[in-house]
């Protein structure tokens, strides 16, 4: 049984991240010291903006330290000297040099948003939902100097449901992720002892989102851009252009047809719930949208406000290169 408390320094930036090191600071743990990465320009002004992290580390009174990369020596030497048991990572961004993954007593854990070794790297929440997965979870893993590469300590898993968006799984995981991390914590030796190697050869890469991937491809099968739709919300939001005017859609529901009568992106019919798109296999109904300058409202507020514009026969414009 480990020690308690553990001296730890927790690594994170994001919401996510913040979570869980609110968790943290509630628990029993002695903790050293934040890591976050510097400051950015948000908002329309452009003025530099603290992490989520951050801001709570300072509600908290909790030393902050933000350095542009670990692989500055004087940075590793900061670090040392804060004499952690155990570093803990969550979203943090910035890559951990060997030097820094050998200073603490426990070396550094990992709180992943996936059932490794299935989603590696940046986007592992939205990945799983564009992929059609039906699980997903949360990893502790024992950091090495591979990308979601280390011995897996403990995992917990999460069902991704019909209608999961990126927003909601988000939330889940964020639950699930703090219990977990406690427990490793709680018993640190027995778990390390007990790790487990991945299996590399079932590992795929989450690729950091793109903005330019919001842009639906209609020529894909409905049940492609349903899941595409449920992944890019709440970010970056899908969206296509209807006579020269985007149109983002927020939610989306494919339709149980096969039928390829119209050419893809051409609006069929609209009914209750939504406004009925051709796509490559079968039809995608638009459920919630935004229009360029307005609010996001349900499909058929949508319609009886612009029937013109949404009229059957109408048609959504397709990529370049799909348009060919």
């Amino acid at each position: 049984m480990s020690k308690l408390p553990l001296r730890v320094i927790f690594a994170g930036t994001p919401d996510f991240a913040a979570i869980h090191l609110k968790g943290l600071i509630n628990s029993e743990h002695q903790l050293l010291a934040v890591y976050t990465q510097p400051d950015r320009p948000a908002g329309r002004g452009r003025k530099l903006q603290a992490s989520p992290v951050k801001q709570l580390a300072e509600q908290a009174g909790l030393p902050v330290y933000q350095p542009a990369s670990l692989k500055d020596e004087g940075a590793q030497l900061q670090l040392a000297a804060l004499g952690a048991d155990v570093m803990v990572v969550v979203a943090y961004g910035l890559i951990l040099p060997q030097a820094v993954l050998d200073t603490p007593r426990f070396g550094c854990l990992n709180v992943h948003a996936s059932l490794l070794p299935r989603w590696r790297g940046a986007a592992p929440i939205q990945r799983a939902i564009e992929a059609g997965d039906t699980t997903t979870g949360i990893t502790i893993m024992q950091m090495d100097a591979g990308l979601d590469t280390g011995a897996m300590l403990a995992t917990v898993s999460c069902p991704i449901g019909p209608r999961t968006r990126a927003a909601d799984l988000y939330h889940e995981l964020a639950l699930l992720g703090p219990p977990l991390l406690q427990q490793v914590l709680a018993d640190i030796e027995c778990y390390q002892s007990q790790s487990r190697a991945q299996d590399n050869e079932r590992a795929n890469y989450a690729h950091k989102i793109l903005k330019a991937e919001a842009l639906i491809d209609w020529s894909s099968s409905a049940v492609t851009l349903e899941r595409k739709v449920r992944a890019f919300n709440p970010f970056p939001v899908c969206y296509s252009k209807l006579r020269g005017k985007r149109v983002r859609v927020w939610q989306a529901r494919a339709l149980p047809s096969d039928a390829t009568r119209e050419a893809p992106g051409t609006i069929l019919r609209a009914y209750e719930e939504g406004i009925v798109v051709s796509c490559g296999v079968g039809e995608l109904a638009l459920e919630i949208l935004q229009l360029e300058g307005a609010t996001k409202l349900a499909a058929r507020q949508i319609f009886n406000a612009h029937q013109a514009q949404f009229a059957a026969g109408g048609r959504f414009d397709l990529p370049i290169e799909s348009a060919g």
